[in-house]
């Protein structure tokens, strides 16, 4: 490799694994004029390409990271490199953008974290990651929050054996706390969720939402990431499902997403 190059780093995988998966149909590098290879050390490898520093030197990187179009075809690319080999072994995805001056860096960085990769290698063996977003259509939930709600559900019953003037008001208090109820039944949903999936995970991470999302489901409220043994997913899917049937009336939705590569959980 010439000193105007240097090697873009998509994933780190078995030795043993790594050959047998780069031989199968290998989806396009970062940058199609460059083929994928593997840098050793011990029993990992790292999948790899050359890249020319001219793009993806420090300072050129960050000014092409503002092109978005460019930077969605190769995210997109680096995603389809990680997702091929994930499939197939054990897989350490590293993060869009990572890149080494020379091999010698690439061998170090594995010798030097070889316990730490080996144990994550070890850790995500047969398993995958599933996406959950959670989503909340207000004007349902508002619609249904006297139903939803304990705190209202007592209100109301206590509105129904009282005087005119009593009912009158605990009808006012009832519509005064509603807002409130939704949020507190929202966040509650959105904790059942998380609970009764991880207890059939084997890993759980509540993502950050960056941004409020708004969909044909509703708003985006809350996002997680589950660490899934392959054999177990049905069970998973079926405690998803009767999740999905329990909250429908509340007006939140879940959302199945993956499998993905294990980004949540391997975490270098």
């Amino acid at each position: 490799m010439s000193g105007t190059n240097a090697y873009y780093v998509y994933c780190v995988v078995e030795k043993s694994a790594a050959a047998e998966v780069l031989q199968q149909k290998s989806p396009v590098a970062i940058e199609e004029s460059s083929a994928l290879e593997l840098i050793d050390h011990d029993d990992l490898s790292s999948v790899v390409s050359q890249v020319s520093l001219q793009d993806y030197g420090e300072e050129t990187l960050a000014a092409r990271l503002t092109d978005a179009s460019w930077t969605a075809i190769r995210a997109m690319r680096h995603e389809h490199v990680v997702e091929h080999f994930s499939r197939r072994t054990s897989t350490v995805p590293l993060r869009f953008g990572t890149i080494y001056l020379d091999r010698r860096g690439i061998e170090t960085m594995l010798r030097e974290q070889e316990a730490q990769l080996t144990a994550i290698l070890a850790r995500l063996k047969d398993r995958e990651e599933w996406g959950v977003n959670v989503y909340c259509d207000r004007a349902v939930l508002l619609e249904n929050i006297t139903n939803v709600s304990p705190r209202l559900r007592e209100l109301t019953a206590e509105a129904k054996k009282a005087s005119a003037g009593q009912s009158y008001l605990l009808q006012k208090k009832i519509e005064t706390l509603k807002t409130d109820e939704a949020k507190v039944e929202m966040a509650r949903a959105a904790e059942q969720i998380e609970k009764r999936l991880a207890d059939e995970s084997e890993g759980a991470s509540k993502l950050r939402i960056l941004k409020v999302e708004t969909t044909e489901h509703g708003e985006l409220k809350a996002k997680f990431a589950f660490l899934v043994v392959k054999s177990n997913f049905k069970s998973f899917h079926q405690v998803a499902e009767e999740l999905a049937r329990e909250l429908a009336q509340a007006g939140i939705r879940i959302e199945l997403t993956g499998p993905w590569p294990a980004y949540n959980f391997a975490t270098v």
